[in-house]
């Protein structure tokens, strides 16, 4: 009985990986061209030629999850969060976690999903960012050595006495900075079904772009079980970020396998009574609806972005 509950399981997890899989795929294939142009451009002797380097990286920026621009400071900083690590946000260039602990300076944040290569993938973007931010206090540390260098060649005895201010205020940032593996974590788990009291609760949880398949897997009553386990999990005053993916989005995936084609016929709370249910039944006390921040944003994150207050 139980080695046909975990084939049942594994069945429903399938589908999400397969496409997971593609999405991690092509990923790797933007990396392994991004390398090829780098080391094209380390060769190049003449400093002009370097530009497209500069392009690439404004490139990059400009791709960041445009999400993460309506988030408030208020909502992370000094805060525990918890966040779904979807496709969208964990694997196309910057994603949640990371990016609102490097900007929102967040106490804490936990990334979760069901699938163990997308873990493997949030830890391996987790020390890229890492030896990235490693690479630029270098060079900033490096030029600042250069700028005192040069200013000591003229004026010894002032910049003697500037030299040692600015070692001290130096010391105390980085006595007080926290590395970025501190502050960001990830955990495999199926939430939904997973029986263990938490250890842990939050004044902030994000759900983005995860109820779909959530929804089509286990039903009905694997959403309330969702929203219900969130609920339970925020502090009071806590708020969750929520992007419902739109019922177009469940047709296109509803054949994907067995399971998400029966429970897509089944399912009676459809994304348009989210609100209604989040409110009314689950308990949260007010709304607020900031998708207007998201407008000329690229296709693919123009979905509604509610955030339910508790």
């Amino acid at each position: 009985m139980a080695e046909e509950k975990e084939n049942k399981h594994k069945n429903l997890e399938k589908p999400q990986k397969q496409k997971q899989k593609r999405e991690r795929e092509r990923e790797r294939e933007r990396r392994r061209k991004r390398k090829q142009r780098s080391r094209s451009q380390k060769q190049c002797p003449n400093p002009s030629e370097e530009q497209p380097k500069q392009e690439t990286q404004t490139s990059h920026e400009a791709e960041e999850d445009p999400r993460v621009k309506v988030l408030k400071k208020k909502w992370f900083e000094g805060k525990d969060c918890l966040d779904w690590i979807s496709v969208v946000t964990a694997v196309v260039y910057d994603f949640v976690p990371t990016s609102a602990a490097k900007k929102y300076k967040c106490k804490s944040i936990l990334g979760l999903d069901i699938d163990s290569d997308l873990i493997e993938d949030a830890f391996w973007y987790l020390r890229k960012f890492k030896k990235m931010e490693s690479a630029q206090k270098k060079q900033a540390n490096d030029s600042g050595v250069k700028a005192v260098q040069e200013v000591n060649r003229s004026e010894q005895c002032t910049t003697a006495l500037s030299n040692e201010g600015t070692n001290k205020g130096s010391n105390q940032h980085s006595s007080g900075e926290r590395d970025l593996s501190d502050i960001v974590s990830f955990l495999r788990e199926n939430f939904v079904q997973s029986r263990h009291p938490p250890d842990k609760y939050y004044d902030t949880i994000l759900c983005l772009s995860v109820t779909k398949w959530i929804h089509l897997n286990w039903g009905d009553d694997g959403l309330i079980t969702l929203f219900t386990k969130i609920w339970r999990l925020l502090h009071p005053g806590g708020i969750f970020v929520f992007e419902p993916q739109p019922w177009e989005s469940y047709e296109k995936n509803r054949k994907v396998s067995e399971t998400t084609a029966s429970n897509y016929h089944s399912i009676m709370f459809q994304p348009e009574r989210f609100q209604e249910i989040l409110l009314d039944k689950i308990g949260f006390r007010s709304v607020e609806d900031v998708t207007s921040g998201l407008s000329g944003t690229r296709i693919g994150f123009d979905r509604p972005l509610f955030v339910f207050y508790k």
